[in-house]
This record gives structure tokens, sequence and C-alpha cells, in this order.
């Protein structure tokens, strides 16, 4: 099986039995073809299309009805998260499996929150692929083991509040209390408080373990305007 052009639908397999038919949405050209190959060595599924951005997976998706979508969580102009939303506000019964290399819980209940049918690391991809599609397209749910591990492992955990998740985010970016508070509006007394509270809802020993525990949980993510201070920082 061949990769069809965006605009082109999947032929019938050669049983006569339609194929699986499989919207690919990642901004990474070798994980795409990683996925078209493993797609393309089963006979039950088909790839007739690939998006690179959240906006070109939801005008895909408006033209082609894909019976699956593989989504990755990161992509260059939204969130997958929010190209699923979009997705599901318009087609309420799309079946969406995110693919990602992100495995903290609040990734993963951010996700699922979101209406995703299943949760798929890139790297047990090659492995359960293809029995999530095929979970998914039958209408149950697909979440490996690795992944709910993650959830049992925090479960129950205090979330951080809206406004501390972004005073975290400052914090990895390396500002200080002042800073961040000028930056939020905010004086640096209150900030002091929120990182007071983020040290004691995450169980952290100060605030570059809080910062690490947050990127390990996938509470926040490091972007490319973190300080190499700041990275360096974390590597200890």
């Amino acid at each position: 099986m061949s990769k069809i052009a965006d605009e082109q639908f999947s032929p019938p397999s050669a049983t006569g039995s339609p194929c699986v038919r499989v919207l690919c949405v990642d901004d990474h050209p070798l994980v795409c073809k990683g996925i078209a190959a493993i797609l393309e060595a089963s006979p039950e599924v088909e790839l007739i299309a690939e998006a690179h951005t959240g906006a070109a997976a939801v005008e895909a998706y408006r033209r082609l009805l894909p019976e699956v979508v593989l989504m990755d969580l990161r992509l260059p102009d939204m969130s997958g998260i929010d190209a699923t939303q979009e997705i599901l506000a318009e087609f309420p019964e799309a079946r969406i499996i995110v693919l990602t290399s992100y495995d903290g819980d609040q990734d993963v209940y951010r996700a699922l929150e979101s209406g995703v049918r299943g949760y798929l690391l890139k790297e047990i991809v090659h492995t359960d692929l293809i029995k999530a599609i095929l979970a998914v397209r039958s209408g149950k749910r697909f979440v490996p083991l690795q992944v709910t591990q993650h959830l049992i492992d925090y479960f129950p955990e205090v979330a951080l509040t809206s406004r501390e998740t972004e005073v975290l985010v400052q914090v990895a970016h390396g500002l200080g209390n002042k800073e961040i508070g000028s930056l939020l509006g905010t004086s640096a007394g209150t900030v002091k408080t929120h990182v007071q509270s983020i040290i004691a809802k995450l169980g952290a020993r100060d605030r570059t373990q809080a910062v690490t525990i947050g990127l390990r949980r996938g509470i926040i993510h490091l972007g490319s305007g973190v300080s190499a201070a700041s990275q360096s920082m974390l590597v200890h």
C-alpha cells in the first residue's frame, strides 16, 4: 500500500474489505516515514494522508473523514490537544490516538480529558500501533500499561492551579520572584507564596527539584525560550 496524497481517498484492500483509513499528524518527516512503513506492512490499515500542522490536520479531517487519527502532542502552530478539540467539536465521533514521546501523567490526563480514544508512546509504536488502531476503530480505548502506570504512580495528586503552572514555567526560565511578579502583574511576595505551594504540592525540596518534577510529569515543557543556564541547572 502506497502513501496517498491528501486529496485522495484510500482504495479497498485486495480482499475486498475496506482497510481502516488513517490520518497521521506529525511534523517530523522521519516519524511519518516510520509510521507509513508500519501501516504499509499491515493489510488491515491504510495511511490516506499526512498533516504536519494542527490547522492542516483539521482541514484534512474535514476533507477525508478518516476512521482513525494519529495525533502528535507537539505541533508547530498549536498543540495536538487543541487540534483534537477542534476536530471533536465538529466531528464528535472522531477516533483519535495520541502518538507522542511524552509520558508524564499530566500529559496523559490532558489528552484523555480532550476526548482522545488512545495514548501511544512512540517508543513502543512498532509493537502496539496496529493493535491500537484496530481497538480504537472498534469503539474501544487503548492505553498501554506503560502509560497507565504513570497515572497510578501519581494518583491521587493535588493539581497545580493555572497560576501556579504559569509561575513554574517562569521558574524553569530561570526568573526570580520579583521578575516573575513583574511579568505576571503581581507582587514578589505573592509569587513566593505560589512557589512555596508548588514545592509542597509536588513534594519537592526546592525550586530546582520542583521544575524537574514538573518536566518529568508533563506539567510544563521546556521550550526554546528557556535559558541555557536554566537547562544546565536542571541536568544536575
